[in-house]
């Protein structure tokens, strides 16, 4: 879905917390490691200091051994524990960038049929692995680097105060300057960076549209008129990379610039202290490490700036699909679901899409045991009866019930395990015919599995097929016949075993002759069995208990359909 670029803003950061809190007690450990690490650097330009005005100017051997060996285990320390908390940290963040991948994932699964009609499919995946893996290569690359950095300078800050504070002065006149600086590029680059996330976006969900409708592609002739759109799409994708990098380059190498101007300055004066006597060598030496090393933070976080807003700007597209609203929630004190006993009933329904009735005071029953069709043309609103009853919409006025339980009061597992629903175009899974029969109930049997493809009239392709049960269906199951993949997804549905099966035109992929022998066969095998159809085809229909004749969004009347 195409969606206004909105600023990402330092809040998206602050939503992390509740990801944060359970590696809390981990993350300290992590910090105090840094900061005992960051500790042991700080010292080195301060030996330096000692090497010089204590060891060298005064000729001590002694005191450049012991001074020598102090640097060196200094440096040693030090660079252990930053290995200890970087790989801690990584360990850190990818588990907690796991849970948000997972709480993105689940949250999707929660959200309505209306919701996933507004979004783009590549966009949808963009944000799950795209948007999320930018947050992860960040949070590995840069947020430990920004605390170690900023202790660092702090630190460097305090060292240089200490040694000398004239030359301090000296040394920060230009920092407002880069301050400003760095700061409007900053804001430029929060932009920049989530205009290039939504291209990128584009470009992914031009790749899978096409993708799944290549046969449409192909027989259309518009390879070429593919390629344009791409063209389009790839260009604007580079546009925005392009302003992204100008203005990350710009946001570091400014205000890096400016800051390295007050070296000069510094070295000036200190050097004019040393040779009137009011400053030692070392002090100087240790002052412009200190110097270089205040710049050194500067700069890498400054760089870090563009890292920061991209995964600001991630952030912000991850949340979004986040604070999408669930139409669809389980009630906190929900009740259980046993199986359908008495009947299932429609009470004055209504249901709104985009303003407009699909189903207006919509009522019904059907008892348990029956074989219900529910027939009538396209757009009448057939579809969304098997919404409903699986809780995939809820109604806006009027309810439905299952043995007088509103079905909004009782639990979506138990409802979801008692009612189960088989599309009118339904999903086969990349796998083999077994494994797709069997999705979700991994304990399944084989001769169970073969149970129920029988029950939907499978025995005929599986004995033409040289692998049987273990043939590969292909990609959304293409390598499969449209009827063969709604009889593999109604023996999904049988294995279930459901109290409340419900067909959403099972014969539409079927010519007249053989949706009549599917007709007879459905009728047979799910005798006793509580069943309702949804077909426009008039085979169902004659084989059926009950029939609810709906047109317009209404139940109608035989007298009225004349």
């Amino acid at each position: 879905m195409d969606r206004a670029a909105t600023p990402a803003r330092w809040s998206e950061y602050r939503r992390l917390k509740g990801f944060l809190r359970p590696y809390s007690g981990r993350l300290a450990f992590i910090l105090l490691t840094g900061l005992l690490a960051t500790g042991l650097g700080l010292a080195q330009p301060y030996i330096s200091k000692l090497l010089i005005d204590v060891a060298l100017m005064r000729r001590d051997w002694r005191a450049l051994c012991w001074i020598a060996a102090l640097m060196f285990g200094a440096a040693i320390l030090s660079f252990a524990l930053n290995i200890l908390s970087s790989y801690q940290y990584i360990r850190v963040a990818a588990a907690m960038l796991f849970d948000m991948r997972v709480a993105l994932y689940r949250h999707l699964q929660k959200l309505s049929p209306r919701f996933y009609a507004k979004w783009r499919l590549g966009d949808l995946v963009s944000r799950l692995n795209n948007d999320i893996g930018e947050v992860q290569r960040v949070s590995a690359d840069t947020l430990l680097a920004v605390v170690s950095n900023v202790v660092f300078l702090l630190g460097s800050i305090a060292m240089m105060l200490w040694l000398n504070w004239r030359l301090f002065v000296l040394s920060v006149v230009l920092v407002p300057l880069s301050l400003l600086t760095f700061h409007h590029y900053q804001q430029k680059l929060t932009g920049f960076a989530r205009q290039l996330r939504e291209r990128a976006a584009d470009v992914g969900s031009l790749f899978v549209e096409t993708l799944i409708g290549i046969r449409t592609v192909i027989s259309s002739n518009a390879a070429e008129y593919e390629v344009q759109r791409f063209s389009q799409r790839n260009h604007a994708f580079v546009d925005a990379l392009l302003r992204l990098q100008v203005a990350s380059f710009l946001s570091g190498a400014l205000p890096g610039t400016i800051l390295t101007a007050s070296a000069a300055v510094v070295l000036l004066y200190g050097g004019r202290m040393i040779i009137d006597g009011r400053m030692t060598i070392g002090t100087l030496v240790a002052f412009m490490a200190y110097q270089l090393q205040l710049l050194s933070p500067v700069q890498k976080m400054m760089s870090m700036a563009a890292n920061l807003a991209s995964a600001r700007a991630a952030l912000a597209r991850m949340f979004e699909i986040l604070d999408s609203p669930i139409e669809v929630a389980e009630r906190a004190d929900a009740l259980p679901l046993g199986p359908v006993r008495e009947k299932i009933a429609f009470e004055n329904v209504t249901l709104r899409h985009d303003r407009e009735n699909v189903l207006n005071g919509v009522s019904f029953e059907v008892q348990a045991g029956t074989f219900c069709a529910i027939a009538g043309p396209s757009g009448a609103g057939k579809s969304t009866i098997a919404d409903l009853l699986v809780r995939f919409l809820d109604p806006d006025s009027g309810r439905i019930t299952i043995d007088g339980h509103d079905i909004r009061d009782v639990r979506l597992e138990d409802l979801r395990r008692e009612v189960v629903l088989v599309d009118q175009v339904p999903h086969l899974f990349n796998a083999t015919i077994a494994e797709n029969i069997s999705y979700a109930n991994p304990d399944t049997s084989r001769s169970e599995i073969e149970t129920a493809g029988q029950r939907a009239g499978l025995d005929e392709l599986i004995a033409r097929l040289p692998q049987g049960y273990d043939t590969p269906t292909g990609e959304r199951g293409l390598a499969l016949s449209a009827g063969e993949r709604q009889r593999i997804a109604l023996a999904r549905a049988l294995l279930r075993k459901p109290s409340l099966l419900l067909l959403d035109e099972p014969t539409s992929a079927l010519d007249p002759e053989t949706e009549a022998v599917v007709a007879r066969h459905l009728r047979q095998s799910l005798r006793g069995s509580t069943v309702i159809v949804i077909t426009h085809r008039p085979a169902l229909s004659e084989i059926a208990d009950q029939v609810v004749n709906l047109r317009e969004g209404k139940v109608w009347t035989a007298l009225e359909m004349v």
